[in-house]
This record gives structure tokens, sequence and C-alpha cells, in this order.
């Protein structure tokens, strides 16, 4: 479709669409308040702040791509002064995040942009798919290699035999009267499906012969769909007066794409007081006394949500086992 209803969000979503008949798949995603509440629950430095808004731009994206229920994680962790960044989308587009850092180091960098080894350092990129206990956990890794995250990512789609894409990333922030930075972040990504070159049941494929003529058009197809995609400006990306469908049509309306209906994409943590409970279990019951505070509680903040938890109850806890 061309048109989408007016009252569906155009912020905090992703956008598919597919580009015919070159076998392509495609991504849009726009986050605004979701992504703000994420990076407010924390007083990152903006250097840190957009590396993070970048991480869970490109999650969002590539778990859009995927066919799976749980949770999938894209993480860095590498030695330089930005030590880790994490951020996960549930299968239900639930989406958080959080970093960790050296912040002497980080102050050392200034405001200026940063390229990926000066801020990561050496280290590597991960991907993850996880469905829980009952499922194989799959997982993707690669060095940060490249300047910024989309090119490490891009560095992956290289190496991998079956995941061909393309990806184009775009972060920004305005303060506000009181000097309040407001997040936004948008990421486009282009999917190339495997062509379909056998038939036959799974116990005998009869390999099929393609026409070279139409191997030339999907190649053709391909490398447009990747400069248009590319062509897409930063501002374009980010933009909350451009509704994301129009911004695919302005894309790749020559091309042939089909646009579906938006999946929402909504902030929310998942920490877990009862899983807290059972970690402080296995802590001794005198060292865990040690640890009340003034009132007497005992808190575990979420690394995500930075939310403090406090358990007052000690005898609870050890009675729950």
């Amino acid at each position: 479709m061309h048109g989408l209803k007016p009252e569906i969000a155009d912020d905090d979503v992703v956008l598919p669409f597919k580009i015919d008949p070159y076998a392509l798949r495609g991504r849009l995603v726009r986050l605004g308040p979701a992504l703000d509440a994420i990076l407010h629950r924390h007083a990152y430095p903006r250097l840190v702040a957009a590396a993070l808004a970048e991480a869970i731009a490109m999650g969002a994206a590539l778990a859009a791509t995927l066919k799976y229920d749980g949770v999938f994680t894209i993480q860095t962790k590498g030695d330089g002064p930005l030590r880790m960044l994490v951020a996960d989308v549930t299968s239900a587009g639930a989406i958080r995040g959080y970093a960790q850092f050296d912040a002497a180091r980080i102050a050392a960098l200034g405001d200026g942009p940063v390229s990926v080894p000066k801020l990561f350092g050496a280290g590597y990129l991960a991907f993850t798919v996880d469905q829980g206990a009952e499922m194989e956990r799959y997982q993707g890794i690669v060095e940060l290699t490249g300047a910024t995250l989309a090119e490490c990512a891009h560095h992956y789609f290289h190496q991998s035999e079956q995941f061909e894409a393309g990806l184009n990333v775009a972060v920004s922030s305005v303060a506000d009267a009181d000097g309040r930075l407001h997040w936004r972040a948008g990421a486009i990504m282009i999917q190339r499906l495997p062509p379909e070159d056998a038939q036959g049941s799974a116990e005998g494929r009869v390999p099929v012969a393609r026409d070279p003529a139409v191997r030339e058009a999907e190649e053709e197809g391909w490398r447009r769909a990747m400069i248009l995609m590319g062509s897409a400006k930063s501002r374009e990306l980010v933009d909350p007066e451009l509704p994301p469908w129009k911004l695919v049509d302005r894309l790749f309306l020559a091309e042939g794409v089909e646009i579906y209906r938006p999946i929402e994409l909504v902030h929310r943590c998942r920490c877990d007081p009862a899983r807290m409970r059972g970690v402080l279990r296995t802590i001794a019951r005198e060292e865990l006394e040690t640890m009340r505070e003034a009132d007497g509680a005992v808190r575990i903040t979420c690394e995500f949500c930075n939310t403090a938890h406090a358990f007052a109850d000690l005898d609870a806890i050890y009675g729950e086992a």
C-alpha cells in the first residue's frame, strides 16, 4: 500500500516493505519517544547515548528480519572508553538498552564524532537470538571493524553466506529550552532473499536452471536498491515530519515497492524482582546482611532501566528457596 491511515503512529515503529520482482525485503525503523525514554533513564554522556541509540535502531531493524519468539540482542564489548553496549528487542516489540563506560576516558574524547576504534577499542559485535531454554540459541560474532556500528554490521553481512543485506542508520539529538536533549534514530535495511534454485522434496532436491537474464535483472535490482537506500539522508531517517511510508515511497516507488502495516516498538524493561530475589539467595546470609542500607533494605538496580528494587525482608528471601 502507498498510504497509511493517519491514526497509525509514525514514531517508534518498524515499517516492513518488499521490492519485487527482485526478491528484496526491507525494514524502516523510526524511533522517537521510546528511545528518548531509554536514554534518559541514565545520565549518559552524549557520545555514549548516541552510540547506544545507533545500536538500538540497528537491533530493531535486524530483529524485524527474523522469525523468532524470544529476545534478539545486539552487544558490543571492547577495551576502549565505551566498554560495552547492550540493546535487545523482544518478538513483541519491546526495546531496551544500556551501556558501560569509563567516564574519564569518554570525557577526554570531547563532543565531536568519534570512530568505532577510538570509542570501543578492540573488541567484537555480537548478534544473539534467544528463544528460551527449550530452543538452541543462535549467535553471530564479528570484530569491531569499521568507522561506525553500521559498518561493523556490514562486515558481518559480507562474511555471512546466508544473510546478504545493507543498512543505513542515523541518530540525532535536539536540546529544548531547558537544555535537555531529545533523541531520535532511524534505520533502513534491505535484505536480499536467497534464490529459489531447487525444487522437490528435502530428500531429493533437483537444481533448477535459472534464466541468465533473470539473474542479471535481480543483480541490477539489488545494486540499485542499495544505491537508493544509501541515498537516504540522515535528516530524512529521523525527521518527525516525514512519515516513514513517505520516505520508503520516495526512495523505492519506481522499483515496485509494496509497503505493509507498521509494527509498534515500545520501551519496556523485563527486570524481574522474583529473579533478583533468586540472585540474592545465592549470596551468603552474613554477607547480605552487610549490604543493608540505612533503611534496612538491600537494593539491586537494574542496569537497563536504572530502577532500584528494595528487599527488606531477608527472612522471606531465604524462605523462598
